[in-house]
Formats: structure tokens, C-alpha cells, sequence
């Protein structure tokens, strides 16, 4: 099953690069922001759950596409291009078996414990 999901993952991800493309930035963005979110763990250095819901939030494909779905409402492109990055972003690193926090510890993932233990 983890292939299964790692496989609709790389899919997802590969979507978020399409519609990447269909935005006017230059190709050079996508890998200079695509690691942006994870300023997200920033909560961790308060505590594991404040560092948990400061993760799941930017790490959450809802809000991924309703940042996007803001910035075509508002016709700014600077929130799709934030939204198209979230979305890429949280399906890379799903791929790779990074999920969303549980609030006892960073490794601890609605996927299983990061690192298979």
C-alpha cells in the first residue's frame, strides 16, 4: 500500500509542477522556493505540539489549494504561485514519507514513524 500512496504522491507533485508552468515565473522559482514551507517547523522550537500545528498547518492539502483558489479569486499571482508551492511541496514530501505531525514528536507522521521505526 505505502507504494501506492508514494505513486499518487509523485503524481500530485508532478501536478503541482504543471501548474507551476501555467503560472508567469521563471522556471528558476519552483526549486528556489520549493522548500519554503518548512519554515514551518519553526513551532518546534517552542514545543512538539505548538511545532505540530504550525507543520500541519502549511502541510495541509486543503490549504494549499484554498491559498491558490485566493489567489485566482483576487487575481494576485503571488498567492497562486504560494499556493502552487505549498501543494508541490506537501506532496514531495509525502512522496518521501513525511506526514503530518502528531504532537508527541516531529518523527511520529499520520504515515508511520519517519525513519521506520
Amino acid at each position: 500500500m505505502k507504494n501506492w500512496i508514494r505513486l499518487e504522491e509523485a503524481a500530485l507533485f508532478l501536478l503541482g509542477i504543471f501548474a507551476f508552468t501555467q503560472l508567469d515565473y521563471a522556471w528558476w522559482w519552483f526549486p528556489l522556493l520549493l522548500f519554503v514551507p518548512d519554515v514551518s517547523m519553526i513551532g518546534y522550537a517552542v514545543s512538539p505540539r505548538v511545532g505540530a500545528v504550525t507543520y500541519n498547518f502549511v502541510h495541509h492539502k486543503t490549504v494549499t489549494l484554498l491559498v491558490f483558489a485566493l489567489g485566482v479569486w483576487l487575481g494576485v499571482a503571488w498567492v497562486q504561485l504560494a499556493g502552487v508551492i505549498m501543494f508541490a511541496h506537501t506532496n514531495m514530501d509525502r512522496m518521501f514519507g513525511y506526514g503530518l505531525k502528531y504532537p508527541d514528536a516531529f518523527k511520529h507522521t499520520h504515515l508511520g514513524m519517519i525513519g521506520g521505526k
